[in-house]
């Protein structure tokens, strides 16, 4: 089960997440095909846990409700202009202008959707001071 992520929260903060894979339509239908025909070989599995085939998972669609924090999700191609070079999937948290890793691709590719829930809300919480006992 998920804990509950505390609310009273800093504006400043924000959560970007990074997908390993490339955006576009094009890129998003070889990926489809990929998850279908190899599961085991795709490289996102940030989009593995949180997409179906065919769009986002529901459950994940209502946790990110519960994030206080903005959010951002970009692909790798995107996340390029950052000039930041971590294995990818993986999240960061943005404040001002640092941004520092919080999830590791190494973490994210251990994850279920539970486990990055889990994760999400214990390390937001952390952060925040709050603790979810």
């Amino acid at each position: 089960m998920v804990g509950e992520i505390m609310k009273d929260t800093s504006p400043t903060k924000e959560l970007i997440f990074v997908y390993n894979a490339n955006s576009g339509k094009f890129n998003a239908y070889l990926d489809t095909l990929h998850k279908i025909v190899s599961p085991k070989t795709y490289p996102c599995s940030l989009c593995d846990i949180t997409y179906g085939y065919w769009g986002i998972n529901e459950e994940w669609a209502e946790f990110k409700k519960q994030i206080p924090w903005k959010m951002q999700f970009l692909h790798k191609d995107e996340w390029k202009s950052y000039g930041i070079k971590e294995k990818l999937p993986a999240v960061f948290l943005k404040e001002g202008s640092q941004i520092v890793l919080f999830i590791s691709a190494e973490e994210m590719n251990q994850f279920t959707l539970d486990d990055l829930k889990n994760c999400l809300t214990d390390k937001i919480n952390l952060a925040e001071g709050n603790k979810n006992d």
